[in-house]
């Protein structure tokens, strides 16, 4: 009795895993799962963490993890991040943001499966952010854009970074076998979702407003930012701007998109690789630049670039 027990356990094993393979392997390449273990999985969120943290504090307070959290992830400070002209509002909730941040670092480190990693070369200039809006319109902005020079800018320029995050928690959780840091990714699912809210939220507060010096609204530019995130994903539409048709709201009813979703209204995962072409905006996940010109660090990220994944 005990071995037919045994025989039919197996089997159902067996056939939960061949029904996930042949799921995977229904998607095309760039849209599965880079392997990796859990802690690998882990170490790529690090790199993250730190690009939000990073330009969070540095544009809310003028500091960075190097002069908060010394010796915590120690890296570069990042090329050409610099304080934001923020209203006092925006400016506490991008602090607490910030100082989240350090903690959410802290406590991936803190698991004794996570090897810690070098923090990675940032880029947070002006530049990197004008390239990626002028990539999002199709066009070269005159003057070039800066996320810095003010509150609006700042939140359309930095709530796309939140929003790849969640994105990433969501699509690693099935496969982080451990327990502690399975519990680790849903409380970090959790509070970056969180984040994204509040940033959307404030977002949908100025929708009609235009961005300045520009002519268009807010509502026009995270719609291109989502159709830009989409098209370097590689993977479809899983980012959405702050309006959208009828037929695309909630249950059909609504307009206004403050959270993106489904049409269940859930949130979708992202991949390693759609995260990698994403903040590379490359659209190439082997392909380094962007926020991260020499890449990201870990296991998995030195594993893509040695297989040349796309």
């Amino acid at each position: 009795m005990a071995s037919r027990s045994c025989l039919f356990a197996f089997l159902l094993l067996f056939l939960a895993f061949q029904s996930t393979r042949v799921k995977g392997q229904s998607l095309p390449p760039q849209c599965r799962q880079v392997p990796g273990t859990s802690a690998q999985l882990m170490q790529v969120a690090l790199n993250m963490e730190v690009l939000r943290t990073e330009l969070f504090l540095r544009a809310s307070i003028g500091r960075g993890l190097n002069d908060l959290a010394p010796n915590l992830i120690p890296g570069p400070a990042p090329i050409g991040a610099r304080i934001a002209n923020l209203d006092n509002v925006t400016r506490r909730i991008i602090e607490e943001l910030g100082y989240q941040g350090i903690g959410n670092i802290r406590a991936i480190l803190g698991n004794r499966l996570v090897t810690p990693i070098q923090g990675p070369q940032l880029n947070l200039s002006r530049q990197a952010f004008s390239n990626f809006m002028n990539s999002a319109l199709n066009t070269t902005l005159s003057p070039p854009f800066d996320p810095y020079v003010n509150t609006t800018s700042f939140l359309v320029a930095s709530t796309f970074i939140p929003t790849a995050i969640q994105q990433y928690y969501l699509g690693i959780l099935p496969d982080l076998a451990n327990i502690d840091l399975r519990v680790l990714g849903a409380s970090l699912l959790a509070i970056e979702s969180a984040r994204y809210g509040v940033l959307r939220t404030q977002l949908y507060l100025r929708v009609n407003a235009t961005v300045p010096p520009y002519r268009f609204t807010v509502a026009n530019l995270t719609e291109r930012i989502a159709q830009l995130t989409n098209r370097l994903g590689m993977c479809g539409q899983k980012d959405e701007g702050l309006v959208v048709p009828l037929a695309l709201g909630a249950e059909n009813r609504t307009t206004s998109n403050i959270i993106a979703a489904n049409v269940n209204s859930l949130l979708l995962p992202r991949t390693i690789l759609e995260v990698f072409r994403i903040f590379f905006g490359t659209g190439n996940a082997s392909m380094t630049g962007g926020f991260f010109p020499n890449g990201m660090n870990g296991a998995i990220a030195e594993n893509i670039i040695r297989r040349g994944l796309v």
